[in-house]
């Protein structure tokens, strides 16, 4: 009855988080949280640092998945230690290739790419796993089962990008097309329901001159369906389905990963189709293709109560908040805006 409770309160936090992101966060008043003073020109005015909401939603979708990873390895009896060298091999690849990837592929110094850390992740996690369990493991003397503990992994994954969508409408990068130059059943089908993103500092409005225009709410869709399936192969993965749960997230991520590209407006590189739908579809191949050599094993019904009172643990506690910090600051310090400052001193409150 636990896991079930547990997936029905998942499914309500996010119900309420995801509606209040899509009313909101379009807004202009959602992107700039505050601007540090970081030198003073001729004039006396500051130049300042913004720091975004799009870091501050960043840093808080990828507490949430290695909360989720903790959780449900947790659940299935992996050592505490296993789970944190696993997930510290893959955070460090994976959150400088976000930067490196959409350099590579998009040309451009100052974004990140979550399509194609993801991919990257994709295909290491069997390795960093193995590798876990060739030198932690051995010291433990336990051994982190290979396609639950992926299951896991992709799970997090699904849950967060479906909660960093949240972080893109706060920007207003990733965003979909004019509902005007799509088909008329989209139009039909978004009128009511589509984005509307205002202020001249977001990327929606320096990059495609799109703000005020009703484009496809693309990053709506892609968080229900991602946390949907998060959330549908959670209670899979706690009824012991692991197979099941990895293949139908991978899919499901992937594909919509490839789809979704023929809906937005932003740049994504070159050629018809992009370098990130290629990667999505390496991706559910490469996956697929995995579960053959996988050897199978046999786990005791996961306990989802253990895999929470993990996480009741001093050293995991300062790990996630030392993790936020570094991840607003690493995505929250914008580049591609800026701010003037002046200060002055209310007289009348000498």
């Amino acid at each position: 009855m636990a896991n079930e409770l547990f997936v029905l309160a998942l499914a309500a936090v996010f119900t309420v988080l995801l509606r209040w992101g899509f009313k909101t966060l379009p807004g202009e008043g959602w992107q700039i949280i505050a601007s540090m003073p970081i030198s003073r020109d001729a004039s006396g005015r500051w130049k300042g640092v913004n720091l975004t909401y799009y870091g501050l939603l960043t840093a808080n979708a990828y507490i949430t998945a290695v909360a989720i990873v903790f959780t449900l390895m947790g659940a299935i009896g992996v050592p505490l230690m296993g789970i944190f060298a696993t997930i510290v091999t893959l955070l460090l690849i994976c959150i400088p290739a976000s930067r490196l990837m959409a350099r590579i592929v998009e040309k451009k110094l100052h974004t990140f790419t979550i399509g194609g850390a993801s991919f990257l992740g994709i295909l290491i996690a069997p390795w960093a796993i193995w590798l876990t369990n060739l030198t932690v493991g051995i010291k433990l003397n336990c051994h982190i089962p290979l396609i639950p503990a992926l299951a896991a992994f992709i799970i997090s994954y699904a849950f967060g990008e479906g909660m960093g969508r949240l972080a893109c409408i706060s920007f207003g990068c990733c965003y979909g097309k004019p509902l005007s130059r799509s088909h008329t059943l989209l139009q039909r089908l978004f009128h009511n329901y589509c984005f509307m993103f205002s202020g001249k500092t977001k990327k929606i409005a320096y990059e495609g001159g799109l703000d005020g225009v009703k484009v496809i709410p693309i990053q709506a869709i892609t968080a229900v369906l991602y946390i949907t399936t998060g959330i549908v192969d959670t209670l899979f993965f706690l009824k012991s389905y692991y197979t099941t749960a990895f293949i139908s997230t991978v899919v499901v991520t992937q594909a919509w990963r490839y789809l979704s590209e023929m809906f937005r407006a932003d740049y994504r590189g070159g050629g018809k189709i992009s370098a990130y739908q290629i990667m999505a579809i390496v991706a559910i191949v490469y996956s697929l293709g995995l579960i053959p050599f996988l050897p199978s094993v046999i786990i005791a019904q996961a306990d989802v109560i253990a895999g929470l009172l993990s996480l009741w643990n001093p050293s995991i506690l300062f790990f996630f908040l030392a993790l936020w910090l570094a991840m607003f600051l690493h995505t929250g310090r914008s580049t591609v805006t800026g701010s003037t400052l002046t200060f002055h001193v209310h007289k009348d409150r000498i």
